[in-house]
């Protein structure tokens, strides 16, 4: 199974760039990369990127805290195009798990990307609060784990095999750290990882020998000192 590939980034010019390449298939954001982007104002800011965004799948996010206003605000983004998958935390800011927002959106057709994971246990909870009909996206937080000590593998490999019979619900690795995670991900069949433009670009170094590899290195190096009129 190929893991398809998302671009985590909510810059305009950049989601302009590379939803016109093949190895992107769809886009990721959140309120800190819109924050990072520049958004004034978050609904006219979705819909300038999806004039450019029009097929490929993209991921908005709510930002209420609370089970009416998470719903007021989903229905809305829903509403601004067919390719948008309405991304809502597993629980808010409280620790309250959102399931009834969940149950009652994906019931409605309503495609969403389950964010903020980090166990099976919230996997398998989100799962029954699905309609399998409903296209629907769980992202597991994997180098966020890395960063505090935890190895996300198993927990992938328990998702997975959990929801690999529903076509309609796809896990994806979020929070990429480097360039080998898009290999992890494909040897587990994992359906997407999001990762942010500089480590996309690194595919594209895949292949090369460790002797090139090596090479590259020091005629880098070595470049840098000549700039540097460095002197011993």
């Amino acid at each position: 199974m190929k893991t398809k590939i998302f671009c985590d980034i909510a810059d305009f010019k950049t989601i302009k760039f590379y939803n016109n390449k093949f190895l992107v298939n769809g886009f990721t954001t959140n309120p800190s990369l819109m924050r990072q982007a520049g958004a004034k104002n978050y609904k006219n800011y979705c819909l300038k990127i999806l004039k450019v965004c029009r097929k490929k799948p993209i991921s908005f996010e709510v930002f209420a805290d609370n089970h009416k206003q998470i719903l007021e605000q989903a229905y809305k983004i829903n509403k601004w195009g067919k390719n948008v998958y309405v991304k809502i935390p597993v629980v808010n800011s409280k620790g309250v798990f959102m399931g009834p927002a969940i149950k009652e959106l994906s019931k409605k057709g309503i495609k969403l990307n389950i964010t903020a994971v980090y166990t099976f246990e919230q996997t398998k909870k989100i799962v029954k609060c699905l309609n399998k009909k409903t296209k629907s996206i769980i992202s597991i937080f994997a180098g966020r784990m890395s960063d505090s000590g935890k190895d996300p593998v198993p927990i992938f490999k328990k998702s997975i095999l959990l929801t690999k019979k529903n076509k309609n619900i796809e896990i994806l690795w979020a929070s990429t750290r480097e360039a080998y995670n898009f290999i992890q991900a494909q040897q587990l069949n994992c359906n997407i990882i999001t990762m942010p433009p500089k480590i996309i670009n690194k595919i594209d170094k895949f292949g090369k020998s460790f002797n090139l590899l090596t090479l590259d290195t020091v005629r880098g190096f070595l470049k840098d000192s000549k700039k540097s009129n460095f002197k011993i």
